[in-house]
């Protein structure tokens, strides 16, 4: 057997190969620091305490980031309940009741493109204005920030994702399954409500929980409007809790041991974001 050069396409080839794999590797190095250092650094306080107990005084050991996972998984909760229908609806308007490139249709595109790369400190200061100033004028400064408040500047960052989500896998759906609906003799509303909305249904639940993981993390639009606190939430009309906002506080202090709890914290945060993530992924294969 003779042993063949490798041909320039060949070479040419592998070389492509190597850039992309350099490519894969600097794409993923930061992300496995980052999961890695945090992990270091927090990974000895992912206990049980992290999940029961209060954040604790300056000086004083142990403690726990309970109110702060309750506070957040609330705000994030209601925040879902009010963005899902909203994004869900807004895009069935714009895909779905009437031609897709009529002006108002393309306004609601335009309109949730815009809102979603608008900064989230900028969504802080809006929920801030409208929601904050105005119930404390209404009620006579007896409430004012409050996880509604919180829930709603949230709400706001997660409606163009729901509906940006929605609405591309509709446009993707095949025409012939409204035909032959319609065909069959069904109203345009029971083919949207029992064909259209069904088999899309995967997609949209991926939106929900990717908007659900970036609302998670946020921190300005919840120091503008729910405050934080350091004790469990038990009025929504009332300042409330916040994970995020606990890392922030806790980080920034000078104490070693609320230093630790913070990047205990963090990691909890991260676990949070990538279990949305993976729920997304593997609801996309359904």
């Amino acid at each position: 057997m003779h042993y063949q050069q490798p041909s320039i396409r060949q070479w040419w080839g592998r070389l492509w190969v190597a850039l992309c794999l350099l490519a894969l590797g600097l794409v993923l190095a930061p992300l496995l620091g980052l999961v890695f250092f945090v992990a270091m650094r927090g990974g000895q306080r992912l206990n049980g305490a992290l999940l029961t107990q209060l954040p604790p005084a300056a000086g004083m050991a142990g403690g726990g980031l309970g109110n702060a996972v309750v506070g957040t998984l609330v705000m994030v909760g209601l925040a879902t309940a009010i963005a899902t229908p909203i994004g869900i609806g807004a895009a069935v308007f714009s895909q779905e009741l009437g031609p897709p490139d009529r002006p108002l249709a393309r306004l609601v595109r335009l309109a949730t493109g815009m809102l979603s790369g608008v900064p989230s400190i900028v969504v802080g200061a809006f929920g801030y204005a409208t929601v904050v100033l105005t119930t404390a004028r209404f009620t006579g400064g007896r409430y004012a920030f409050s996880a509604i408040a919180g829930s709603l500047a949230l709400a706001v960052m997660m409606v163009p994702i729901v509906a940006q989500t929605t609405e591309s896998r509709l446009r993707l759906l095949p025409q012939a399954w409204r035909e032959g609906a319609i065909a069959l003799g069904a109203t345009p509303q029971q083919t949207l409500l029992r064909v259209i909305l069904p088999a899309g249904a995967p997609a949209i639940a991926t939106g929900v929980l990717l908007a659900m993981a970036r609302a998670a993390g946020e921190t300005a639009p919840l120091i503008f409007t729910a405050l934080g606190l350091d004790f469990w939430l038990r009025d929504l009309r009332r300042p409330a809790p916040a994970l995020s906002i606990s890392i922030w506080r806790l980080a920034t202090g000078i104490d070693a041991n609320q230093q630790e709890l913070a990047w205990a914290g963090a990691l909890l945060l991260l676990l949070l974001v990538f279990t949305a993530a993976l729920l997304a992924r593997l609801t996309t294969r359904r």
